[in-house]
């Protein structure tokens, strides 16, 4: 299996962080924040990943290489600028090839080891589900008692930013930018999206105070 991590955001909510050193390169832990998620693809398994890059790609790009040096193969999907999530998968295809794959956004940390995730069968997508953060709590979905995702319905939970993807989930997408949210939704009310809750380690590091928590914490465990 392959992965796709998103990596072409602006990081806008991280400014000033990001105004010289883009995101996926903030460190944590003495590390930049993407080479944690080599390093658990690569630790399962998983060596071939495709990330895309918009924002200060040349930087990313030079500091990844061929990622060789972290144990996987990294192909480049370059925007000229941000497509959104949708529009990044669907510009990645080509690279992705036909086989469902997992995708992971650049901005989180999470300790779910992917080998645990079930196959898709028929489904086009299966969610990673955590529970609402305090920054977030009114959550994105339902997951319902036969593990499946749906847009509405209580308890809610949040989308850990990873999950397993079929690509005809996006292929039929005209070339672009655009979200995936409302794909997802689509095909939530078709019944083809599956979920699961993860009850371990998580963090949205999407502002400075986060990701300096989360620096903090893991620096911790390694001392």
């Amino acid at each position: 299996m392959k992965a796709m991590i998103l990596a072409a955001g602006l990081g806008t909510r991280m400014r000033p962080l990001t105004d010289h050193c883009p995101k996926p390169l903030l460190p944590v832990a003495g590390k930049p924040l993407i080479v944690h998620h080599l390093e658990r693809l690569a630790a399962a398994g998983i060596s071939e990943v495709v990330i895309n890059v918009s924002y200060r790609a040349e930087q990313i790009m030079a500091a990844l290489g061929d990622g060789s040096a972290l144990g996987v193969r990294i192909a480049w999907s370059r925007e000229d600028a941000p497509l959104e999530t949708g529009g990044g998968i669907r510009q990645a295809l080509p690279l992705l090839g036909q086989a469902p794959f997992l995708l992971v956004n650049g901005d989180i940390w999470c300790d779910l080891d992917p080998r645990r995730l079930p196959p898709l069968g028929e489904d086009l997508a299966h969610l990673v589900l955590v529970d609402n953060p305090d920054h977030h709590p009114s959550g994105d979905f339902h997951l319902d008692p036969r593990g499946r995702a749906q847009e509405h319905g209580e308890p809610r939970l949040t989308f850990a930013g990873l999950s397993l993807l079929a690509p005809a989930l996006v292929a039929d997408e005209a070339p672009g930018a655009f979200p995936l949210a409302p794909l997802l939704r689509r095909a939530m009310a078709a019944g083809r999206v599956a979920g699961s809750h993860h009850r371990g380690d998580w963090v949205d590091v999407g502002t400075p105070e986060r990701l300096t928590a989360l620096d903090r914490r893991l620096s911790t465990l390694r001392g």
